[in-house]
């Protein structure tokens, strides 16, 4: 009965999680007011270029133009949405070797630090090794970046930055679109 009460409790702040990063990172907004309103984009959606920020701190990380779907047969799910620069976003779940599930954004770069050596071992994506990465700001553990297993498990973050065989997997309740959070607040000398 207990293990049944626990199961049901963590699906529900599963269920509630993944609700709560669909709201806040992927709907635009719904009003927008001064200038956010003047700076939002003509289909209502956000830009190609819109830059997506780190949600504990604001720091820029990447652009919408730097997501880049990289696919695991190992995802228990994936789905698509399609509010970043209009365009489809594939958001794959995964689960840690702990229970823990992760709904993640693969990104072909973004500005994190990462935390070397990679581990091969438990890794998502068959055939690379992860290490953990991080907002360079505030610390905060934003995913994963990818590398080939057969690359040394130490490598420059400029090695990492310009092979096409790298990518990031961003965990999607870590992230929030810059014109989500520019529509969150209006400024004292636009309210009348």
């Amino acid at each position: 009965m207990r293990g049944t009460r626990r199961l049901l409790a963590r699906q529900l702040q599963g269920y509630i999680t993944r609700f709560a990063a669909f709201v806040l990172l992927f709907l635009p907004a719904a009003r927008r007011s001064g200038a956010a309103c003047a700076a939002a984009p003509q289909d209502g959606g956000s830009s190609p270029a819109s830059l997506i920020l780190c949600r504990a701190c604001g720091h820029e990380l990447a652009a919408g133009a730097d997501i880049r779907f990289v696919p695991s047969r190992l995802a228990l799910s994936s789905r698509n949405d399609t509010s970043i620069g209009g365009r489809r976003v594939h958001i794959q779940l995964f689960e840690n070797p702990g229970g823990h599930q992760f709904e993640v954004i693969t990104f072909k770069r973004a500005d994190v630090t990462h935390h070397w050596p990679a581990e091969p071992h438990f890794s998502w994506f068959p055939g690379f090794s992860w290490t953990v990465a991080t907002c360079p700001r505030c610390h905060t553990h934003l995913g994963w970046a990818f590398q080939p297993s057969k690359w040394p498990d130490t490598i420059t973050k400029t090695k990492f930055e310009e092979s096409d065989d790298t990518f990031l997997a961003l965990i999607t309740h870590r992230l929030l679109r810059e014109d989500f959070a520019s529509s969150l607040m209006t400024p004292k000398s636009f309210k009348s």
